[in-house]
Order: C-alpha cells, then sequence, then structure tokens
C-alpha cells in the first residue's frame, strides 16, 4: 500500500486561509456591534434614556387643594377637613378581590364601598390611587398599619376631605361636591383631575367648578427594581382653587330658616340696589355631607321618595302662580297704557262677567269691596278690578309689562338648572296645549291663575326691580374671589336695561299703595304683619289656589281640608320703602305662614344689627 505524506505547507495555507475568514468574520461583528451600540446610545440616546428614566422614575400626580367658600362675612360655609382613606393602586395587587376580602377583617367595609371602588376602577389607571374606604377611624388606621405588610399595593393616604359646617341650612346653594363619574369624565380635562376623584354636583360647586377646583401637581419618585418608592425628585406644586365670598348673608339665611321652620317653601331675599343674594332658602333641605362620602342607596332613595321633596330646589325651580303679587304690575301697565287712573272707580259687588258670557268670576271676597280705585284696590287685593282692567288692556299688554319685569325668562343667576318660569299668551297656549287663547283665559291671568307660573327667585327680582323704581340688575351669588396669598378681586353687579314709564309718578302711586297693604287697617297683611317695627315696608299678598272653590269667601275653610289640597300663599315686600335695602319674596306651600315669615326676616335684617361686608384679610390659605 502507499502512504501518503503530509503537506505542511499546504496545512499551513489552509490553516491560514481559514484563520484569517475567522478573523475576518469577528471584525466584521465586532464592527456590527460598536454599530449598533453606537446607533441605541448616540442617535437613539433621548428615547433610551427616557425609557430608563420611565422605569426607576414615576410622575404622580398631587391633588390641589379645593377652594373654601364663605359667605359676605367671612364665615365659612365650605372647608376642607383632614381624613385618612384607605386607596388600592391595582398595578401593585396581584389578586384584587381577595385582597378586598381579607381587607374586611382589618377595616370595615360594606357592599356600597366595594361598588363605588369597582366603579372607580372603570375610570382610572391601574398605577392609580384609588380610594376604598374614606376616614379612617383611628382604630382601623391602627390595624391597618399592623397588618400593612400582608396587603402590597394598599396604602393608608392623608387627604383633605370637603365638609359642610351647616349641614341643610345652605344645600341648595351650595351644593356638594362627589365623585366623578364616567359622563363627567368625558368632559374635563383629565389631566387637571388625574389625582382628583371628586368634581362639583350642584349649586355653587358645581357653577364654580373650574375656580375652586385648582390645577395638578407633581412629584417626580425614583422607584428600585421591585417598583418601590426610594425617594422623591422633584416636587412641582399645582395650583390651589380659588376661595369664594358669596352674597349670602349666613345671620340672615340661617334667619330665615328659622322663620320657616315645620312649613314647605321657599325664600329668596335680594339688595336691590345691586342684585345681590343675600339669602336663598328652601325648605326641607338635605345634609350635603353624605353626597361627599357616599350617600347609601338606601339614604337616597329616602330622599328621593320623600313626600316633602329635600332634594327639590323650590327657590330655583319651583314653579307657583304669581297669585295676587301679579297685580302691581299689571296696575304699573294699566297706568301706562291709559286704560286706568288712579282715580278711576268701579263698585265691586264681588262677581264679573265677560260681555256675551254667562260665567261668573267671583272676588276673593264674597260680597266685594264695594266702591274701588287702583289704590285701593292694590291694598285690599281687589279681584274685579283687576278683572275690568285685563279685558281693557288685553293679554298683549299685560304679558309686555310680565316679561319687562323678568317674569317667563331666566334671570341669569350664577346657578345651573334655572326654570324660567311661564308667561302666558295665545302663542304660548296654542304651542304647548294646542288649542286657542279665550277672553276667559285673560281674566284668570289677570289675578295671576291659570297659567302663569313663576319661581321665587324671578318674584324675588320683579320686586327688586320695583322697589328700585324700574332698575334692574341680574341676580348673583358671587361677591368676590381670592387666591390664596393674591388680592381679593369684587365681583361687580351687572344692570340691565331699566323699565320706563311714561310718568315717574306712577311707581309712587303703585308703591304707596303696596304700602298700604301693610300699614292700612284694611290692607290684606295689616292684620298678620303686626305692629311694633320701625322701618317702612311695602308688599303685596297672594294666594295660589290649588283646589276649585265653590264660594267665594271660601278661604276661611282652609282650616278643613287636607293639608295637601290647601292653597299656597305668598308675600313679596322691600323695606324701607324710600331707600330699598331689602327686598324678599316667601311662598309657603299650604301654608298661610308668608307674612309672618316675612315680619321675621324683615326684624332681623332692619331692626337687630348693621350689616357690613367684611373685606377678607390679604391672604386666605
Amino acid at each position: 500500500m502507499r502512504t501518503s505524506i503530509k503537506n505542511h505547507y499546504h496545512e499551513i495555507q489552509l490553516t491560514s486561509r481559514r484563520s484569517m475568514v475567522a478573523i475576518l468574520v469577528i471584525c466584521i461583528l465586532i464592527v456590527l456591534l460598536i454599530s449598533r451600540l453606537a446607533y441605541l446610545q448616540i442617535y437613539k440616546n433621548i428615547l433610551y434614556t427616557t425609557l430608563s428614566t420611565r422605569n426607576a422614575i414615576d410622575l404622580v400626580p398631587i391633588e390641589p387643594t379645593r377652594g373654601l367658600i364663605y359667605d359676605r362675612n367671612g364665615v365659612l360655609l365650605a372647608e376642607n377637613i383632614p381624613v385618612f382613606s384607605l386607596d388600592i393602586i391595582p398595578l401593585q395587587v396581584t389578586n384584587l378581590q381577595k385582597t378586598l376580602i381579607a381587607l374586611k377583617n382589618v377595616v370595615e367595609l360594606n357592599d356600597s364601598d366595594i361598588l363605588q371602588f369597582k366603579k372607580q376602577l372603570k375610570q382610572h389607571r391601574r398605577f392609580d390611587e384609588i380610594p376604598l374606604k374614606l376616614r379612617l377611624t383611628d382604630a382601623e388606621v391602627a390595624r391597618f398599619t399592623e397588618n400593612q405588610y400582608q396587603f402590597p399595593g394598599v396604602i393608608i393616604k392623608a387627604r383633605l376631605m370637603r365638609h359642610y359646617p351647616y349641614g341643610e341650612s345652605f344645600a341648595h346653594v351650595l351644593g356638594y361636591v362627589g365623585r366623578i363619574n364616567t359622563t363627567e369624565l368625558n368632559v374635563i380635562d383629565q389631566i387637571n383631575y388625574s389625582a382628583s376623584h371628586y368634581i362639583g354636583k350642584l349649586g355653587i360647586e358645581k357653577f364654580y367648578e373650574d375656580e375652586l377646583h385648582g390645577n395638578v401637581g407633581y412629584e417626580e419618585v425614583e422607584n428600585d427594581a421591585s417598583g418601590k418608592p426610594i425617594r422623591i425628585l422633584k416636587k412641582t406644586r399645582g395650583k390651589p382653587g380659588k376661595n369664594l365670598y358669596l352674597t349670602i348673608d349666613s345671620g340672615l339665611q340661617l334667619a330665615a330658616e328659622k322663620a320657616l321652620i315645620d312649613h314647605r317653601g321657599a325664600i329668596v331675599a335680594i339688595q336691590p340696589q345691586t342684585g345681590q343674594v343675600l339669602a336663598m332658602v328652601s325648605e326641607p333641605a338635605y345634609d350635603p355631607n353624605l353626597f361627599v362620602l357616599g350617600i347609601s342607596q338606601q339614604d337616597y332613595n329616602a330622599l328621593q321618595q320623600s313626600e316633602e321633596k329635600p332634594l327639590y330646589d323650590r327657590a330655583l325651580r319651583g314653579l307657583y302662580p304669581l297669585a295676587s303679587t301679579i297685580k302691581p304690575y299689571l296696575a304699573l301697565q294699566g297706568l301706562n297704557s291709559g286704560a286706568t287712573t288712579p282715580d278711576y272707580t268701579i263698585f265691586d259687588n264681588g262677581t264679573f262677567k265677560l260681555p256675551n258670557s254667562s260665567r261668573i268670576w267671583h272676588d276673593w271676597v264674597k260680597l266685594g269691596h264695594g266702591r274701588v280705585n287702583l289704590p285701593r284696590a292694590i291694598t285690599v287685593s281687589c279681584d274685579v278690578y283687576f278683572y275690568q282692567l285685563s279685558t281693557k288692556m288685553g293679554i298683549k299688554l299685560m304679558d309686555d309689562i310680565l316679561t319687562e319685569f323678568g317674569y317667563g325668562s331666566l334671570t341669569g343667576i350664577d346657578l345651573d338648572n334655572e326654570l324660567p318660569g311661564v308667561v302666558a299668551s295665545p302663542a304660548w297656549k296654542l304651542k304647548n296645549k294646542g288649542t286657542h287663547w279665550f277672553p276667559g283665559d285673560t281674566t284668570n291671568s289677570s289675578i295671576g291663575q291659570g297659567d302663569m307660573q313663576a319661581t321665587p327667585l324671578q318674584l324675588a327680582s320683579a320686586i327688586s326691580t320695583l322697589a328700585m323704581h324700574g332698575q334692574r340688575y341680574v341676580p348673583f351669588l358671587l361677591l368676590g374671589e381670592q387666591m390664596p396669598g393674591k388680592a381679593y378681586i369684587v365681583h361687580q353687579s351687572t344692570a340691565l336695561s331699566p323699565i320706563v314709564l311714561t310718568d315717574k309718578k306712577y311707581w309712587d302711586i303703585v308703591i304707596n299703595a303696596m304700602q298700604d297693604v301693610v300699614t292700612s287697617p284694611q290692607g290684606t297683611a295689616y292684620s298678620l304683619f303686626g305692629h311694633g317695627y320701625t322701618y317702612t315696608i311695602a308688599g303685596k299678598t297672594g294666594t295660589a289656589a290649588l283646589s276649585k272653590r265653590r264660594l267665594a269667601n271660601e278661604e276661611d275653610k282652609q282650616e278643613s281640608m287636607p293639608l295637601k289640597l290647601r292653597d299656597h300663599h305668598l308675600f313679596v315686600a322691600f323695606a324701607p320703602v324710600d331707600n330699598p335695602k331689602l327686598a324678599v319674596a316667601i311662598i309657603t306651600e299650604n301654608s298661610h305662614n308668608a307674612i309672618q315669615t316675612a315680619r321675621a326676616i324683615f326684624d332681623y335684617y332692619l331692626g337687630n344689627q348693621p350689616h357690613v361686608v367684611r373685606q377678607p384679610e390679604k391672604t386666605i390659605q
């Protein structure tokens, strides 16, 4: 056999070639690696630096401090109180359902707490802190702190919670804050509300939500590999909400509530010279603090189904017949249009018939008032005189004067959900009822019955305008606002176009007659208003009949009727007559207590003590 001899030269060449290829491959790989590293660290430096920072640093939003609400004298009406809440960060919880069950052994949780939490869970991101229970007791804080190691992702958070120290007293004016729902979440600035769980729902809290809420702040928090916070790198303070000062006089508000106690109804008091709302009462009311914590379904159903309707804002949304409070305005129009004069006299025998009609309209006094001119017709509230006056004027002139005084339209007050009321007219009846207007409709309207409707706020605004001889102002509640550490800013009145009559003396004729309503022995408010007051006052009574009377003088039989069928009573007034400081509209449902209520209010405001607006301190935290 032939044995091959090794070719060392050939082997060296082969090894060299293979080495060169290996070295070339390695060099190419090194170049590629260096290129990739250069690409990542130089060209993509900003991107991966940001991602790295995000892994190590969290931006934690800080809820801004909600602004406080004061009355005109600096009395605190809505405050923030410190509480401890139990919050859950869903991202850090392994088994959420198991955690919720286990937490029941440490803190007291009810079905409402769990339900509210699950609602909030759908509306927030998984790394947000979502409150499970607000206002932990000291014992609950201690128990959870002792067992916190068992609940990763569950923390105790110190926060400020809204509180209304007067409870029911200012409920319908202030409104309340509540948990943000899905509908609101789609409307609000989600970045600014990223740390907020509450928003204004009604009243001032809702209307001035932007001013009260403020702007969110942030903390840059460094985390370890497990996501546990190590330290705060940077803190950007949020902008707190503004402190608001309302036109409301809390003393007058409480006095009005006390006067209306045990009666359903509403009171609105306005400063005629500015349009500032000094009191706005709707009774009965509710405790807004129930809604802040999250009202239970049982409690909410009780409020909603109550026959007393405590959730119903009668002052802003209650629609009532104008009744005889309409008569001063029709008297002004009668004088202004020439349909009547101060001396024009009729004989009231207690009945009235339209031409070519067999129907009889009765006066509220069965046998009538005898000879009556315009001033006396207002003083004794003579229905027959205004039946005849309406026949002369017609519904258009009646509508015109009521519209000028603001009836049938929104007053423009800085609150949501106001209703405009109704100034009945042929066009309105055809549109809303599909029927034509009849002469009898005009007759009914002349005493504020039929389809005529107004809110207590409209009644107060109109009587303020009359007190000022036609000068109109938009009623408003915001007196001023102030950022902590900044200057106090005053909110100015908004004047509207005045009501101008052909002769200014017509104002005095009607106002003097309204003064006799209270001071004359024949006046409809004389016996109930009483004696001993030191101020001058002009007013007008009204009775909103809820049942059809068979007799003209059935007024005195009201006490024998079921409570819900008794008439509503109205009283509008202003004082002092020559320099009006207070104009009031009062309605008491199924009760004749309106005039006595007015007496208590005017006595407090004009006979008790001077009421001066206290300017707040320059810096209020």
